[in-house]
Parts: structure tokens; sequence; C-alpha cells
């Protein structure tokens, strides 16, 4: 089953509405790998057409969402108004569009591929492993890992052959695939198994938080809102660095202020449980993030999912938050929790035939309804942005007034 979605359902589900959760799906189950995120692209184009949201490329091929070209989105990041500039700070919601995933290299006979690996994988249990193959068409085939070669780390795959079912008359460089399970992704009660939720279920995150804000009509006024969808984050943030390289968010300084707001699939972890709720992201593997702008994010969580969200610093691995730290952006994330991280059987469950060998990542749909709903609360205006900590202060003030005297 390489194309179509299977849609078994063993169980009910609350939260998002069939609309939402058709898009979810179609998201899911588009091919995609770094540098090679083509299908992924043109349904969010599609979408985004069809609704009426403003959108375009950067020079690096991310997709912007929220501004209709380069001059609006300078427009956006300035604050430009009719009545002035806006002091309400710009959300810059950022989510990568690519999985693990390889490379076709070249041709060692009609049904033997060598490939080269992108980001990271599973690394027992390889030799005879399902994998699936598509081009910029679309699905092309699938075959059987051999030969796995591991980095130098012992961490990832670097190359391997792919034995392919049926001879393809298609240029080795033009493939591309990752491991393939029963379908793209399907649905077992409230959970969704897919071969990548890392992170699609942050671009749909970010697609649907657009098409809630902007609807059918244009606001009177821009609406402090960026989607970014980055390409080829797995190998290094690739197209988060390449964006902000480009200095368009740094024209903000002095202007309006700006927030990046990072919304990953993160690997399960202990405090960080699917089906627990969306993880406020205290930071990642390389940082803790911007105690400023973590506190309008927590103190929002508590007031529209208390009880039904997590907190953690998730150091499962690191996110774009990272990237937009180091570029002087205060950030936080936003992570709904994965199972089997980037395929690695972790947790096991349907389809994964061995520990530690290649699985399906799964998310929970309760996790993915919170955190559309802490996207769209942190768009509310007059959040307290600019002194997150005065109620936190006041109540240490009145605690200093209660104990002077026995100073």
């Amino acid at each position: 089953m390489l194309s179509g979605i299977a849609r078994r359902e063993s169980g009910s589900a609350r939260a998002m509405k069939t609309p939402h959760l058709d898009l979810l799906l179609d998201i899911l189950a588009q091919p995609t790998a770094p540098f090679r995120e083509e299908h992924v692209i043109a349904t969010v184009t599609r979408v985004l057409e069809q609704a009426g949201v403003p959108f375009f490329a950067d020079p690096l091929g991310n997709l912007v969402v929220g501004a209709a070209s380069h001059a609006e989105y300078l427009r956006l990041v300035r604050g430009e108004r009719s009545e002035g500039p806006s002091t309400e700070p710009l959300r810059v919601f950022i989510a990568h569009m690519d999985h693990p995933g390889f490379h076709g290299v070249e041709w060692l006979s009609p049904r033997r591929l060598k490939v080269q690996w992108h980001g990271g994988a599973p690394v027992k249990h390889l030799t005879g492993a399902s994998v699936w193959l598509a081009d910029s068409h679309g699905w092309t085939g699938s075959g059987t890992l051999s030969r796995v070669k591991l980095t130098a780390s012992k961490r990832s795959i670097d190359t391997a052959e792919v034995h392919i079912s049926t001879p393809l008359d298609l240029p080795a460089n033009r493939l591309y695939g990752g491991f393939q399970f029963r379908a793209p992704v399907w649905r077992s009660g409230k959970r969704l198994y897919t071969k990548a939720a890392d992170d699609l279920v942050g671009v749909f995150a970010i697609v649907a938080t657009a098409l809630a804000l902007f609807g059918k009509r244009r606001a009177a006024q821009p609406i402090p809102f960026l989607g970014l969808l980055t390409r080829a984050e797995e190998v290094g943030f690739i197209g988060a660095i390449g964006h902000f390289e480009l200095g368009w968010l740094a024209q903000s300084q002095g202007r309006r202020p700006v927030v990046c707001v990072s919304l990953e699939a993160s690997r399960t972890l202990p405090g960080a449980i699917v089906g627990k709720g969306p993880v406020v992201r205290l930071g990642d593997r390389r940082t803790v993030f911007n105690p400023g702008t973590l506190k309008v994010l927590a103190d929002v969580a508590e007031q529209i999912l208390p009880g039904s969200h997590q907190r953690r610093i998730m150091d499962g691995g690191t996110c774009e938050a990272t990237a937009a730290t180091a570029y002087g952006f205060p950030s936080i994330g936003i992570s709904v929790p994965l199972g089997n991280y980037h395929n690695q059987g972790f947790e096991g469950g349907p389809d994964c035939k061995r520990p530690g060998g290649p699985a399906p990542e799964f998310v929970h749909l309760d996790d993915i309804a919170g955190e559309l709903d802490l996207c769209r609360a942190l768009m509310k205006t007059g959040l307290p942005w600019d002194d997150p900590w005065k109620k936190q202060r006041q109540l240490l003030q009145k605690n200093l007034r209660h104990y002077r005297k026995l100073l």
C-alpha cells in the first residue's frame, strides 16, 4: 500500500473536525526526505491556494505562510499598519517538511540501487527491512535493504543497497525513500501510525492555524503571524539557517518584537507521554528556551489546557528553536510526544518486528488537537509579552511586604 491512507478505527476520536483530520492524513501520506520535500510542498500550497491564505517560497525553497511576497513579509516584520507601527509581537511558527530518508546514488544492477542516508535512523535489524521509493512524480515502488553501513558514530545509517521489487527505468539520483510499513498512515483509536510524523504534524499545525486565522476573509489589518515551513532540518536545520541568513527577520530589530515558536514531534520521554497532551517545551538537547516568552506560553497552557498539557525539557533531540536562538530571536517550543522517534522501535507496536528495529512513528490525536489550541491561543492580542513576569513579581513584592518587619 504505497499510496492511499488506511483509515481503520478501533475507537472514538474526539477532538478534530473532519476537514482538519483529512488534511492531517493527507500531509502524513506524502513521501518526503531531506531536500526532497516537493510532495509536502505541493499538498500544502494546494490547500493554501484554495483557502486564499497568502504564502510564497523563499530563495531556499522554504514555504513562508501568512505573507504573499518578500515585500509583504518585511511589512509584517516592521509592524507597518495604516495607523502606525504595531508593537504586537510577530509570532513566527516553524516546522520542517522533511523526515530522515535516503537518496539514490547509482544503479549497481537493474534491481540494486546504492543509496545514501540523510538524518537519523534505526541501527538494528536493518537487513531485509522494507522501504518505499518515490521521485518528483510520486511513489515509484518498493524494495528491501541490504549491505547496510552505519556512520562512524554508529548512530545512523550511512549507505546501503536497496533491492528493488520491480526494475525502474529512472536515473538513480531522482529516487529517494524511507522505511515502509502497511500504509503511509493509518489510525487505531486515537493513535496515528505513520512512516513520518516528525515533523509533518508540525507542518499540519501551522497550516491549520493559518486556515483558522485567515479564514475566507482577509483581516482589516495585517495578522502578526508567519509560518516558516523549512527544508532539510534533519541534517542540521539547513532550511531554517538559510532563512535566518537572509536577514529578513533581523529587520524587526528596533521596530517590533519577534517570537519564534518551534512546533515539533519529539521523542516521548518520562514526563512527556503520548496521549497526555501537548508539551510546553522548556528546551531541547542543546539549550533551554527564552524564560520570558516561555512564561507566556506556560500561562496560556494553564489557562486553556488545565491538566491536559505537559512540561518538559525535551532533550531527546534538538529543534529549530535552537537555530532561532542562535540568531538572537526569543524562542519557545510546543511538542507533540512521538513514539518510535526516527522510526526506531523504542516503544514497539504494530509493524515493529523486533525491538530497536524499524517501526512506524506514532502520535495521539488529542495531543495534536491540544497543540492547535495552543497555537491559536498564542495569537490572541494583549498577551503580556512585554512584561510576562509582572504578576509573579507582584506576588513576590507582596510577600516582601508581609515579612519586611522581620528583617
